[in-house]
């Protein structure tokens, strides 16, 4: 197992030797150079600059006791964070990138398939620096996804990434509004009978993210500046439509466009006969 364990680490970047001291910082806890380095099968001197380089990367920690130093390797979970942070990053900076190298700027789309595929695309949005817009259906990404609260909504809300959302309200929509001061979120609340949808949506810096949930587990992250304003344009307009709905507590049910005509005909034919019922007035006048 830990042949494998040292090849994952060695993949994101870390030497031999650091992949299996920083895997006998795990398996020891907190401990002194000494015990690491005889655990990892390395001489002490070399253990000890490995130590300095991993807690340079922030990989590992460490305090003074009694003039000795004590290393603790950091919680794989944090690491996993810190390089998806740090890929993030340079993935935001791509347009950048591309101008100093002349290239002209155009959507990118990336495509994701199966729940594993769906996960990425939540993670992603971890590294939001703007608030994030979201059309959800409560019940299907649950559904598909029975952790997702667990995953993804306490560590958004420990992050402090505000979230404004549009969900149908069912049960599950009324229960996640219900907790929208403890994860740090505002929830409108729209009539599934009226607006039904089942995929959600995410706008958040510069990317919209589109997922489905209903057939298939497929989803998409689209990078454009121009992209994301105009969904966020959209947003905020169906977001006040929603918000002033909301606070009248009913529901407008849309004309179609033969009940339009049909009004507008009836409108004229009454006009009409108003018209044609009014006393003709003169303006003549004998003085």
């Amino acid at each position: 197992m830990e042949d494998s364990l040292t090849l994952v680490l060695k993949n994101i970047g870390l030497t031999d030797k650091e992949a299996k001291v920083y895997l006998a910082c795990l398996k020891n806890g907190t401990s002194v150079v000494s015990t690491i380095a005889s655990t990892a099968g390395i001489n002490r001197v070399t253990t000890y600059d490995i130590l300095e380089k991993l807690k340079a990367r922030g990989l590992v920690s460490y305090f003074t006791k009694k003039k000795m130093s004590y290393f603790t390797g950091l919680n794989p979970e944090v690491v996993v964070e810190q390089f998806e942070k740090r890929t993030n990053d340079l993935r935001s900076a791509l347009p950048q990138f591309k101008m100093l190298s002349g290239e002209t700027s155009h959507p990118r789309i990336r495509y994701f398939e199966g729940i594993e595929g769906i996960k990425a695309i939540y993670t992603d949005t971890l590294s939001s620096k703007t608030e994030i817009l979201n059309y959800s259906n409560s019940k299907e990404i649950r559904k598909n996804w029975p952790t997702y609260d667990k995953d993804y909504v306490d560590k958004r809300a420990k992050k402090k990434i505000f979230l404004r959302g549009i969900c149908l309200k069912d049960a599950e929509g009324e229960i996640v509004k219900a907790e929208d001061a403890k994860y740090f979120r505002e929830m409108c609340l729209v009539s599934p009978e009226k607006f039904d949808f089942t995929n959600e949506i995410n706008i958040y810096d510069d990317k919209v993210a589109i997922i489905s949930f209903k057939n298939e587990l497929i989803g998409m992250i689209i990078e454009s500046t121009e992209i994301a304003n105009s969904q966020r344009a959209i947003f905020n307009m169906c977001w006040q439509f929603s918000k002033m709905l909301e606070t009248k507590g009913k529901m407008f049910d849309p004309m179609s466009i033969h009940e339009l005509a049909r009004s507008t005909e009836e409108l004229k034919k009454s006009s009409d006969k108003k018209t044609k019922a009014e006393p003709l007035k003169s303006n003549l006048s004998m003085f």
